[in-house]
């Protein structure tokens, strides 16, 4: 009987998160865990940078534009990884309905990594100032208003979008899957 219990016990230990629910998922002390906040604080802070320059609240200079779209692009493309099953619910701020919406989610940060790519590319680029052709002008390119976009609207190629519109899609982006898909922490 003993054995049966130690092999049991060996068998869920080497199972590990294959196995948890989401009752039991990983809180903040995990590496895991650990590695998906420093990712999402980093990421906001690539952003904040970016917009501070297009805002004027920060100087403008075309090293710091690359490097913070350099990390939003690398951060982008590690987003699925960085929410394996068994590492979601309380207390890490990651709601366990990813795994119901697994195909929703893993879309929304596809769309965040194409918008970031391109944005890095013109990064890669970038003049010495801000020049109109990186700024917003005119009526919103994704076929959408202040309230959204249409249903039906064609995808505009995002290499083609100035920089700064890139930049409102990938919060656009961010703040759709964390209101779906973050918990609420004070």
């Amino acid at each position: 009987m003993r054995v049966r219990v130690v092999v049991a016990a060996a068998m869920l230990a080497l199972a590990g998160p294959l196995i948890l629910a989401p009752s039991s998922a990983a809180g903040p002390g995990d590496p895991v865990v650990a590695a998906r906040q420093a990712s999402m604080k980093e990421m906001a802070a690539a952003a904040r940078a970016i917009a501070e320059m297009f805002d004027r609240k920060r100087a403008y200079e075309p090293a710091a534009f690359k490097q913070a779209a350099d990390t939003l692009n690398a951060r982008a493309g590690a987003l699925i990884g960085e929410f394996p099953h068994g590492t979601l619910g309380a207390p890490s701020a990651a709601m366990p309905e990813i795994d119901d919406a697994r195909p929703e989610f893993e879309a929304l940060a596809r769309h965040i990594g194409r918008l970031a790519d391109a944005l890095a590319a013109k990064a890669g680029n970038a003049p010495a100032a801000i020049t109109a052709d990186m700024r917003m002008t005119g009526p919103p390119m994704d076929g959408g208003s202040l309230l959204g976009k249409r249903p039906g609207a064609a995808e505009a190629d995002p290499a083609k979008m100035p920089a700064e519109h890139l930049l409102h899609l990938i919060l656009q982006d961010c703040t759709s899957c964390h209101s779906k898909f973050r918990r609420k922490t004070e």
